[in-house]
């Protein structure tokens, strides 16, 4: 355990130099790890594991073929380390919960009868938990309750082990009924590839997750760069200025800088033009979304927003009612103009990120 300060607060974290891969190895030698889904999570996950030593089987509903199919691509044997959800959760003894939210509430049944006393079930957010209420996900009493939330999609959880990066990730114990259950969650934890694991609870991930995705990771941020490509097209800017300088600049320039030391150190390496403009505009659009951030969580703590998501995406038609929201982002002038500036980045960059991806595919974390 190291104790970090994170801007005045020290907070404590689980880096790889304090719990090595080789621990985790002997603390879950004789752990079957079943990974419950290969959607969105399930594929880097397992494979991490996988690569990195451990005993790991997938599954997954044949009904989705599209998935099925994935995890025959990526070298999951049907029958060996490929199975039926219900066949799989039987043989774990650590059961991965990573179906979407929505799905956890149906298959809980399944999953449910197959625990035995002493197993681990185990999530990526803290939602089923959390809201129970709603997901009738309650664990027996006889199993260790515990999570590991990489704060990254599945791509990149696969992405950053693959370069030896890791992706940092929070982790938190709802229940220890063998008093072997933070072990078992930390060494899941450097399993998966984790930079640095940092200590939550299922209710704080929740919250937090929900706010952020809403907010600034994905919801808000999609809006303010319609909102500015809008104004621009509106007073006669071309849709490649609108989108160099509402997204371009942004994915490829700024936010590396933003990555590498911080906003300050991006505003430093900016003309000073667009030092004072940022920190005389910064205040105001602060007090404009404020309110909303604070009606965003209050729907969430409150449970609004699960009942959303549990409601819709539940829907039977749910996939393609996605599929043309998704189709109507991708259709937009915004993004058609984005896919138009991509083709058009040098040719020598895109063989460079090619090589370098070789280079690195077999590298473990």
């Amino acid at each position: 355990m190291a104790i970090i300060d994170f801007g005045g607060v020290k907070e404590e974290v689980i880096t790889r130099k304090e719990f090595p891969l080789s621990k985790a190895r002997k603390v879950l030698k004789d752990e079957v790890i079943a990974v419950i889904g290969y959607g969105v999570q399930g594929p880097a996950q397992s494979l991490n594991m996988k690569d990195n030593g451990f005993n790991v089987i997938v599954g997954q509903s044949k009904k989705f073929k599209s998935d099925w199919d994935r995890a025959v691509k990526d070298g999951w044997k049907p029958g060996k380390t490929l199975f039926d959800i219900e066949e799989a959760a039987r043989r774990g003894t650590i059961v991965q919960m990573l179906v979407s939210d929505a799905a956890q509430r149906i298959i809980w049944p399944t999953i449910k009868k197959c625990l035995n006393p002493g197993d681990a079930l185990y999530f990526s957010h803290g939602f089923s938990i959390v809201y129970k209420d709603l997901t009738k996900v309650i664990p027996p009493d006889y199993v260790d309750v515990i999570m590991v939330a990489p704060k990254g999609s599945g791509t990149s959880v696969r992405r950053n082990f693959l370069s030896g990066a890791g992706i940092n990730s929070s982790f938190a114990i709802e229940q220890d009924y063998t008093g072997r259950a933070r072990q078992r969650c930390i060494a899941i934890g450097i399993a998966i590839g984790s930079g640095y694991l940092f200590p939550t609870t299922f209710q704080k991930e929740v919250f937090s997750d929900l706010t952020g995705e809403r907010g600034v990771l994905m919801g808000a941020l999609a809006g303010i760069m319609e909102a500015q490509y809008d104004t621009l097209r509106k007073h006669g800017h071309s849709p490649s200025e609108a989108f160099n300088e509402t997204v371009e600049e942004l994915t490829q320039s700024l936010i590396r800088l933003i990555d590498e030391n911080g906003m300050d150190w991006m505003f430093s390496n900016c003309s000073a033009t667009a030092q004072r403009g940022a920190l005389d505009w910064k205040p105001r659009f602060k007090k404009a979304v404020l309110p909303l951030f604070e009606e965003l969580y209050r729907r969430v703590a409150d449970g609004t927003e699960a009942k959303r998501v549990l409601r819709m995406c539940g829907r039977p038609d749910y996939q393609e009612r996605l599929a043309k929201e998704l189709a109507q982002m991708h259709n937009s002038e915004m993004w058609r103009a984005g896919a138009a500036t991509r083709a058009l980045r040098p040719k020598e960059k895109a063989r460079k990120i090619t090589k370098s991806t070789k280079g690195i595919a077999g590298r473990k974390a």
